[in-house]
């Protein structure tokens, strides 16, 4: 790869910087990478009176990242990819979302698209995501959606096997009735896989990380 020297991935939660870790180096040898977070701006999503402060965050942490020499910054949080156009217009690098290749990969999968959030704040824009790479390729897809009770509460404070259980419990009913399940946050990952089901369960990081691995190459 001799694209790309110095990648960024800008989290929301600390619990992400170890998987992407792992997923860079496995699928971006040779490429530094370095970790911005703001393990404030989900909990700042929902309240009305910092909502109006995350764009302006998300813009100075990524033009952080280009002043340190980073040559793109991936978004990891699907709370935050609507905002990756004008922060890359603002700092003058790419900024990709983590969730545009899992997006296309639902699509392509099926006409019945369930999604499947921890938290109202993120299913609305992976929602909107899905809408968007659909209508480039003319696809009209049923969409549905479930902000499972209780996931990120439990993910929150440590108890990785309670979230695990209700996402996998989401998945199971959502498979019933779908061609395609969407984990809208890459903190759920995890879950999938401990979930047989008959229909693909799509979930964020790998998928993203690939395409910034051909975008870097």
């Amino acid at each position: 790869m001799t694209g790309l020297n110095r990648i960024a991935f800008l989290h929301t939660g600390a619990v992400n910087i170890a998987p992407f870790g792992e997923l860079a180096a496995e699928l971006l040898p040779g490429i530094t990478v370095v970790n911005y977070l703001d393990d404030r701006i989900v909990a700042d999503l929902g309240d009305p009176d910092r909502t109006d402060s995350v764009a302006g965050r998300v813009n100075d942490l990524v033009r952080a990242a280009a002043a340190g020499g980073a040559d793109a910054v991936m978004l990891t949080c699907s709370s935050i990819s609507e905002l990756a156009a004008p922060a890359a217009a603002e700092a003058g690098i790419p900024v990709l979302r983590v969730d545009e290749a899992m997006a296309d990969a639902a699509v392509r999968a099926g006409s019945r698209i369930r999604v499947l959030a921890t938290l109202p704040t993120t299913c609305r824009p992976t929602l909107a995501l899905v809408e968007e790479r659909a209508a480039l390729v003319g696809a009209h897809p049923e969409l549905s959606s479930e902000v499972i009770e209780g996931a990120f509460a439990a993910v929150s404070s440590g108890d990785r096997a309670t979230h695990d259980r209700l996402v996998g419990e989401a998945i199971l009913r959502a498979a019933a009735e779908s061609d395609v399940v969407v984990l809208a946050q890459a903190s759920m990952a995890s879950a999938a896989s401990a979930v047989d089901v008959d229909v693909p369960v799509l979930t964020s990081p790998r998928l993203g990380v690939e395409r910034l691995a051909a975008f870097a190459a």
